[in-house]
């Protein structure tokens, strides 16, 4: 029998079940490298980095220095290596000042010494160091552009990598033939180390040709520095089979599906029947809602694909093409775009996060729904329609009191969406 009597507080119970399946104080130790080497330098990228830098910290016996960029607000204290903030998701001179200074130590590194890099999401926008020929205004032009086309990450990263000084294997390549260890914790659908922060140390699959194609394809009005940057031969990134990836090993720390899977043995627990959906769903939020709206109500009227009470838990990373001047993100927006599907349907309530902690535009979360929430906002005056339509689902969710706003979390396994019907 279920023991839901608090919808809300159970969906939350599993939001938090999945942040603590990727706490790097846990998941990080247990993927270090078995041996050290001569000099032994810790650098890293990303919203989880610095509490990786600390779990290593804690853990590594051995002497230890280095430098680690992380997100404004996401710096813990760290005694042998070096936290520095910079801005996150458009590049900042923050970013590319630790960008060039790790470029550096990697460069310094002799086949003895042994180079951890502690790389999470977020780590593509913080190491932003501009290729030959570029600006870091060049990178900030793009970077806003593909923000608001609805680009997939991995459009994105194959993009970001051909801008680059130091991404896309580039780090690699800086630091051979020193012994090279990457730790990964997962924000990307299909846990590709190539994508995750654009790959600094694994080698590139794309090509100087994908990139311009996704740019043309997105309607995206490039600097005329970029488009030469594109098509310059000698900036392709180093590719499978090249010495730089020689004495490098890469590890994956966390991934969305194990984030899921603890979120749904939360639910096993409580008498819910967890259904995933998959770790890698990607498209339009509001158009993911519609389709995830669909099976809840078929869960609720005809027991198919399972009998209530079921919970429907995917992740992935839904995209926005933004037309409005409201205040969202990905995960505001798939939960408002729920409720106005689902249209007031009894017994379903949801919640959509992102588990850094920051959706899209605004410091919080996500949302949550119910079947009142479109009544609420009604009876203040709130069109929830209007509000998707200007894209302002964080703005619908605070004047609610219904948004998500744990702070930085400080790891990054991308979207969580869960969906319950009772």
């Amino acid at each position: 029998m279920t023991q839901i009597s608090d919808p809300p507080a159970f969906l939350r119970s599993l939001f938090d079940a999945a942040l603590a399946a990727a706490d790097p104080l846990q998941c990080v130790p247990p993927c270090l490298p078995d041996r050290p080497g001569r000099r032994n330098v810790l650098i890293g990228a990303g919203k989880a980095s610095a509490l990786m830098a600390q779990a290593i910290e804690k853990a590594w016996p051995h002497d230890l220095e280095g430098l680690v960029v992380t997100r404004y607000g996401h710096a813990v204290p760290c005694e042998k290596v070096e936290i520095v903030e910079a801005a996150h998701p458009v590049p900042d001179e923050a970013g590319e000042k630790a960008a060039r200074r790790i470029l550096e130590i990697a460069e310094g590194l002799g086949e003895e010494d042994l180079l951890i890099c502690a790389i999470s999401g977020g780590g593509s926008a913080l190491l932003s160091l501009p290729g030959d020929g570029l600006t870091l205004a060049d990178k900030q032009s793009v970077n806003k552009a593909l923000l608001r086309s609805g680009a997939t990450i991995g459009e994105m990263n194959c993009v970001r990598k051909h801008l680059s000084a130091i991404k896309g294997g580039r780090l690699a390549e800086a630091a051979y033939p020193a012994r090279v260890h990457t730790i990964l914790i997962s924000d990307v659908p299909g846990d590709d180390p190539a994508v995750i922060a654009s790959g600094p140390t694994v080698p590139d699959g794309t090509s100087l040709a994908d990139a311009l194609e996704i740019l043309d394809r997105r309607g995206i009005d490039l600097p005329q520095a970029v488009r030469d940057r594109l098509a310059d031969p000698a900036a392709e990134t180093p590719k499978p089979g090249a010495p730089a990836f020689k004495n490098t090993e890469t590890v994956m720390a966390a991934r969305p599906l194990a984030s899921l899977e603890a979120a749904a043995e939360v639910a096993r627990q409580a008498g819910v029947t967890p259904l995933i959906l998959g770790d890698a769903l990607e498209g339009e939020s509001r158009e993911v809602a519609t389709v995830l709206a669909g099976i809840a109500r078929s869960v609720r009227q005809h027991g198919l694909p399972a009998k209530p009470p079921v919970v429907l838990l995917s992740g992935g990373e839904t995209t926005v093409t933004i037309k409005g001047d409201g205040v969202g993100g990905p995960n505001a927006e798939f939960a408002l775009a729920l409720a106005v599907a689902l249209d007031g349907a009894e017994g379903i309530y949801g919640i959509a996060c992102d588990t850094d902690g920051v959706d899209g535009a605004a410091e919080l979360a996500g949302g949550q729904i119910g079947p009142d929430t479109l009544r609420r906002a009604l009876a203040q005056g709130i069109m929830p329609r209007a509000s998707l339509a200007r894209n302002d689902a964080h703005g619908f969710f605070q004047a609610l009191g219904d948004s998500i706003a744990p702070g930085p979390t400080l790891t990054n396994v991308n979207d969580f969406r869960a969906v319950l019907i009772l």
